[in-house]
């Protein structure tokens, strides 16, 4: 896209005679070599055109009458309608505002899609005026100096119920100071991929947008949150925050702000601000109070605006081994002999937001040691493990999982984790990686841990291979734990068909049952998390019960019959000793 619009330059450049095609030949040439350079820049500091000459040729050329912006001092009213960040992306300056005409420098004047993406943002009628891009955007931060959200339309709007996260908000969009910034620093840039947000300290006292944003991320930190939810509706914008598996609204800042606060989030993992039309994915990470925090964004098109989905990364979970992930004795003691194994198939299952990730990282910890090449296929990389070589997975540029653990597999592997299992082609190299020397990790999405064999079948994995392949099959949740300082008896004790129905079993003391009740150190009645997992050992006769292709059911059945405790009876004890809530246990689980 950038070749077509220095072309566009270069040959009004050359009509209109401010330079030779041979001199603008061997600019090209430059900017070309030099790709973080544009056209225009070389053009300017080689000395190869003045400003004056630039200008002119482009204003013939398009129509659009030239601005000199160090005479020119923007107004506010103008500066009011798009805000630093966006000025930026699209390398325009907002000039003055008169009814719904907004006048404006524009570096880029070829670039149509631009201006009507401006049209669009900003609801008015623009009058392009051409200016340079060195010029415009070193006059950006000069004009963005004031305060240019003040007397935002729509920062008077209802903001629903009063919390100390809505007076935040109020607070950064009026302007003053955003006292939730202290703790947010910039991260330093690993990779090219990873972004800082946009020197959040530094920044604390320009764009509301910013501040809100900051916001937004420390008050989700702070509530050990694990999402945040940024929706648009037919005439409000609603942010809610996921803190212990349950969304919970959180504010509502103006529904005219609702494009800047997805804007600033494009900005802050590199998407592409214009387009708004299909889904976008990306990444970015800060420093808070010490330690480093990485978050993924989802960028959804819907029909009152997009909504973004920022998923928070703590790498503070790395530091979990097995023994703290919750699990009952029984299930952990499988979990560990699994991980013993010199080859086979682990699995484990659950819906996303279930803590597999947790579990997977968890799990190569217990294994990781300096003799053993241990690699990692994910989409993407969640976290960074020292001594483990991780390959993000790529789609757009062809590196499938199926292709990267082909080519894993000629690396000489000890121990692979494959993020996913999605396709027949992924599953059939992990279970024949399984079967020929190597430790394979994996996850599928199933409801119970049989069901994940038969899944397996149904893509098309032969029943021989997956019996001969896999060693274990765990199906995990995460539950709510109760809060220490507030939880209280039951009121009454479930009658007794109730207590069958739930699966509580002869012989079971429904003395220790807690209810969640509600203080100022938890989250109605709850206070963190813990997994939940019922772990399936393959052992011969479940093997042969593969091969036979006999349903989930029985194959489930059978597991029971040899001690193994399922989802919904793990709840129920972690219940019966206070730690969680029936209530919960009904919530995560299915009966058996």
């Amino acid at each position: 896209m950038r070749d077509k619009f220095a072309q566009r330059v270069r040959k009004a450049l050359a009509k209109h005679g401010a330079l030779e095609l041979s001199r603008l030949d061997e600019a090209y040439g430059i900017a070309e070599r030099e790709d973080a350079v544009s056209f225009s820049e070389v053009l300017f500091e080689r000395g190869y055109v003045d400003e004056m000459s630039y200008l002119s040729a482009i204003s013939l050329e398009t129509n659009f009458p030239p601005i000199d912006l160090d005479k020119v001092a923007p107004d506010t009213a103008a500066l009011t309608v798009i805000n630093q960040d966006l000025a930026s992306y699209y390398c325009v300056l907002p000039v003055s505002k008169a009814g719904n005409i907004l006048t404006l420098a524009v570096g880029q004047p070829f670039d149509i899609l631009k201006l009507d993406d401006l049209r669009l943002l900003t609801n008015s009628e623009l009058r392009p005026l051409v200016g340079t891009e060195r010029s415009i955007r070193r006059n950006l931060s000069r004009a963005y100096t004031t305060d240019e959200w003040d007397g935002m339309p729509g920062t008077g709007e209802e903001a629903g119920e009063p919390s100390s996260m809505a007076a935040a908000m109020a607070t950064a969009m009026a302007g003053g100071d955003a006292p939730a910034d202290g703790g947010l620093e910039v991260a330093e840039k690993s990779t090219d991929d990873v972004v800082d947000i946009a020197q959040a300290v530094e920044e604390a006292q320009g764009s509301p947008v910013i501040k809100v944003m900051n916001t937004l991320i420390v008050q989700a930190l702070r509530d050990k949150g694990s999402d945040i939810h940024i929706e648009a509706y037919e005439k409000q914008s609603i942010v809610r925050f996921r803190v212990d598996g349950v969304l919970k609204d959180m504010a509502t800042p103006p529904k005219t702000m609702h494009n800047a606060i997805i804007s600033r989030i494009k900005v802050m993992s590199q998407l592409d601000v214009a387009e708004r039309r299909i889904p976008q994915d990306g990444k970015f990470q800060v420093r808070f109070e010490g330690r480093q925090v990485d978050f993924r964004v989802s960028i959804l098109p819907c029909i009152h605006g997009e909504k973004a989905v920022v998923r928070i990364l703590d790498s503070s979970s790395l530091n979990l081994g097995i023994s703290q992930l919750g699990y009952e004795p029984d299930a952990e003691a499988a979990f560990r002999r699994s991980l013993e194994a010199s080859y086979g198939l682990i699995l484990l299952t659950g819906p996303t937001g279930s803590g597999k990730s947790t579990t997977l990282y968890a799990s190569l910890r217990e294994v990781l040691n300096p003799e053993e090449n241990v690699v990692t296929i994910e989409d993407p990389v969640e976290y960074q493990l020292d001594g483990v070589v991780q390959t993000p997975v790529n789609v757009k540029a062809g590196l499938t999982f199926a292709m990267a653990l082909r080519s894993t597999l000629r690396q000489d592997p000890d121990i692979i984790m494959v993020g996913e299992i999605r396709d027949f082609e992924t599953a059939d190299i992990a279970v024949k990686a399984a079967i020929t020397g190597h430790l394979v990790l994996s996850t599928l999405h199933t409801n119970d841990a049989a069901s994940a064999i038969t899944r397996l079948t149904d893509m098309g994995v032969d029943a021989f291979m997956v019996s001969s392949s896999a060693v274990l099959v765990a199906a995990q949740r995460l539950c709510r734990r109760l809060c220490d300082s507030c939880k209280a008896p039951l009121d009454a004790l479930p009658a007794k068909d109730e207590q069958q129905r739930m699966g509580f079993v002869k012989g079971d003391d429904l003395k220790g049952l807690r209810k969640p009740v509600g203080c100022a150190n938890c989250s109605a009645g709850y206070r963190g998390r813990f997994a939940i997992i019922e772990a399936l050992e393959v052992d011969d006769n479940i093997r042969r019960m593969i091969i036979q292709e006999r349903p989930p059911a029985e194959i489930k059945a059978y597991a029971m019959t040899k001690g193994m405790l399922t989802l919904r009876r793990t709840g129920l004890l972690n219940a019966l000793r206070g730690k969680t809530s029936l209530e919960e246990v009904v919530r995560m689980t299915m009966g058996d």
